[in-house]
């Protein structure tokens, strides 16, 4: 941490900055430049904050040189992750598509978007038995037996199945149910508890970002489920909230190429949600793959027109296959394949 000093800074209070300091175990280096006097602290800098000196007199700011977020950072880990679910790696060479309807409603629904998604090549299945909606009044999903449904239709055609989880307290529900991706949603990417619970587990976690957070608050709030012992964490870039009104959400592909820089994790994207309209879903996709994104989580139902929720952000099935071989090609262009 470097603490900047204000222009005409006495020794006294220089003498303070150094002492609060080396009152937690650090030691000092100050700089004494024409313009301002720099003070350094040289040691384990999380023990300290910025608003420890901030508030001090005679300091103008203070900030961290080192990234908060230690175990998910690329300096910790220079090589990429490779996360392995059920056998299926995401994080690789291969990219991986994860495709399904927004809401668990039958199982009629759920075995023929198994089947879809099988048929169109996906090697996992999304499904939200649980769902957080804006409106108290609009459908909160199947709960537990969504699960079951869920988990009854992919079993057939061997697809790991992706759910959100919102509720502490469902999580030894969702081991139970054999629940092979714990997707935690943009409305919970901050809620602490929730993730330090899901870090004391190994089961793979998708990690959506909040609608309004930054970069450094994502990799902080993933930091949180990595200290708890769980470093199976995917990043999902789901579209940010913006003044834009045109569509659902601004998708912003710039956040790929950096967290591709700042963490060894992998990087998917949800298409659906950041446009929100489904003839928005393929350029977007294939603007996330061109990027460097190792998947995508993409929403499809059998009959989109009766969809219990987002019925238009939703692919049909034919859809879904056209997508899957135009992504095929841009993977291959890239050295990798679907």
């Amino acid at each position: 941490m470097i603490i900047i000093m204000n222009r005409d800074v006495t020794e006294q209070q220089i003498e303070t900055v150094l002492a609060k300091i080396r009152d937690h175990g650090l030691d000092a280096n100050i700089s004494r430049g024409t313009e301002r006097t720099v003070i350094g602290a040289i040691g384990d800098e999380r023990k300290l904050a910025p608003e420890m000196f901030d508030s001090l007199p005679g300091v103008e700011y203070s900030m961290h040189i080192v990234k908060q977020y230690k175990i998910v950072s690329r300096e910790s880990h220079p090589a990429d992750t490779v996360i392995d679910i059920r056998g299926i790696p995401l994080g690789g060479k291969q990219i991986q598509i994860i495709a399904g309807p927004c809401s668990v409603e039958t199982q009629e629904q759920m075995d023929a978007s198994a089947q879809f998604v099988s048929e169109a090549g996906c090697r996992l299945m999304r499904g939200g038995a649980f769902k957080p909606r804006t409106s108290p009044y609009a459908f909160q999903g199947k709960g537990v037996e969504g699960l079951d449904m869920f988990g009854r239709a992919a079993r057939k055609y061997d697809l790991p199945i992706v759910t959100e989880l919102m509720d502490v307290r469902m999580l030894d529900t969702f081991l139970e149910r054999g629940v092979d991706v714990i997707q935690i949603g943009t409305r919970n990417m901050q809620n602490f508890d929730l993730l330090k619970e899901v870090g004391k587990i190994d089961t793979p976690v998708i990690l959506k970002r909040g609608m309004s957070a930054t970069v450094s608050e994502w990799l902080m709030s993933a930091e949180y489920i990595a200290a708890g012992g769980n470093h199976n964490i995917i990043f999902c870039e789901r579209g940010i909230r913006t003044f834009e009104t045109a569509y659902r959400n601004v998708l912003d592909v710039t956040a790929i190429p950096v967290l591709k820089r700042e963490t060894h994790l992998p990087v998917i994207v949800d298409p659906s949600h950041a446009g929100g309209k489904a003839w928005m879903v393929p350029a977007l996709s294939r603007a996330a793959i061109a990027a460097g994104a190792d998947g995508l989580l993409v929403e499809m139902h059998p009959k989109p027109c009766e969809a219990w929720c987002d019925a238009d952000q939703a692919l049909n099935p034919q859809e879904l296959k056209n997508l899957m071989g135009v992504l095929r090609q841009i993977a291959l262009a890239l050295g990798r394949d679907l």
